[in-house]
């Protein structure tokens, strides 16, 4: 676990250049470790990045009763013969992940109590969607002081439409219904490549599940029981815009090892549209430098669309682009807070509450500051920094990569959840950054 007083002191104004190995997704490998409660059989991870986040994950299966090992090959195994514990009312650090571990619970134990969400404060998390699926299924949930508390003698497939594709409630609906009663069909889904990777995993499980992605539906036909199985986390695609950029904001080029390309669509369009280059060189992407910086419009949306954790980093590239660049914020109401410590660092920035003009979103009149509006090129300083939340600190973190002087930045922890060491690889592409 990583100490909450460690710092990162990084002295800007280095070229990275190089090339990295992009590990495998957080998101999508803590689903996977969720989903393996789902059978008393063994299941081999592979790619399973060494985050926090995963750690954390490791902990509440180890509670449950899991039995989880890693392999120096970035494979996780894990078994759990019988659930020992239904009640986890809390974990050395908060997270999102304890709220999916219903699904499994009830269906192998009837029983589930688990801590409170936690996770970045970055705006309301739909957790609504989550107990109103379940109570749908037939689950009943108390909130107690510290806790959510359901009992159900077992779960039965209906039919539910969320208001909004949120990935956490359609991947908590499937880990409930593959081993429910009946079919459960969802509708207004997320399609986001984690899902779909859950999705490979519980259909490789023996789960029957049939999705149409253009139509934002999936429907599962409930079964008996599910069996072990091997399966391979697909790589990080926050991670690999997140070196993209460090690279491309301070002048460098970098090749990703690993990246896929299919999942990172809206982003490369973007880079190439503000005048940068990608290339695919078989399995890996090259991302090089545009001769100028150009001006660019992003509305972040549900995948495909531009992934709402892709904007931190991106803003800090807009700095250099001639002109002015928006983000529209739509899928949080509250994720624009990073962009003070950009404006103090030197940034032209400013943050409305109202949507671009000719386009509205859901947050339209509800005085969410959710627009902003980034005019470069500029000389960014380097400063000190809090991180409050994963993206945001990769967002300071780049800052300070192509900032003039020293930053120091606090809030390592941060980081260390969704990133495997990231300051030992952003050294190996030229970085001077220290961790104390």
């Amino acid at each position: 676990m990583s100490d909450v007083s460690e710092r990162f002191i990084i002295r800007g104004g280095m070229v990275l250049s190089g090339t990295v190995q992009i590990r495998g997704s957080k998101n999508a490998a803590s689903k996977a470790m969720i989903a393996a409660l789902l059978t008393d059989e063994p299941c081999i991870l592979e790619n399973i990045p060494f985050s926090e986040e995963v750690a954390i994950t490791r902990e509440l299966c180890e509670r449950i009763g899991s039995s989880v090992t890693y392999g120096d090959d970035h494979t996780c195994n894990i078994v759990t013969p019988r659930i020992r514990e239904h009640s986890v009312l809390a974990l050395s650090r908060r997270n999102r992940i304890p709220i999916l571990a219903f699904g499994p619970l009830l269906a192998r134990a009837g029983t589930a109590e688990v801590p409170f969400l936690g996770g970045d404060p970055i705006g309301h998390r739909p957790i609504d969607f989550h107990l109103e699926a379940l109570t749908r299924m037939g689950a009943t949930i108390e909130r107690r002081e510290r806790s959510y508390y359901a009992t159900a003698p077992y779960l039965t497939g209906t039919d539910i439409e969320f208001p909004f594709p949120s990935v956490g409630a359609t991947e908590s609906v499937l880990l409930a219904g593959v081993l429910a009663r009946g079919t459960t069909r969802i509708a207004n889904v997320a399609i986001e490549p984690e899902v779909e990777n859950l999705i490979a995993m519980l259909t490789a499980m023996g789960a029957l599940i049939t999705v149409e992605p253009e139509a934002r539906r999936i429907t599962i036909e409930g079964v008996q029981q599910l069996h072990g199985v091997r399966h391979r986390i697909i790589p990080d695609r926050n991670e690999a815009v997140s070196f993209a950029v460090a690279s491309l904001a301070t002048g460098g080029e970098i090749t990703l090892q690993g990246a896929t390309a299919a999942h990172l669509g809206s982003f490369v369009e973007t880079i190439r549209a503000t005048g940068g280059t990608m290339t695919e060189l078989g399995d890996d992407m090259h991302f090089g430098q545009a001769q100028k910086w150009l001006t660019t419009d992003i509305n972040t949306a549900p995948h495909p669309g531009f992934m709402t954790d892709w904007q931190q980093p991106l803003a800090v590239l807009l700095t250099q682009a001639r002109g002015t660049s928006t983000i529209h914020e739509t899928v949080y109401e509250d994720r624009l807070g990073y962009l003070k410590d950009l404006a103090r660092m030197g940034a032209d920035v400013s943050i409305s509450d109202e949507c671009p003009e000719g386009n509205p979103c859901r947050f339209s009149g509800r005085t969410f500051n959710h627009t902003a509006r980034i005019t470069g090129p500029a000389a960014l300083q380097g400063t000190e920094i809090e991180i409050t939340d994963i993206r945001a600190g990769m967002a300071h973190i780049i800052a300070a990569l192509s900032a003039r002087g020293e930053s120091v930045i606090s809030g390592t922890a941060h980081i260390d959840r969704g990133y495997e060491k990231l300051d030992e690889r952003l050294r190996v592409l030229g970085a001077d950054i220290t961790r104390v």
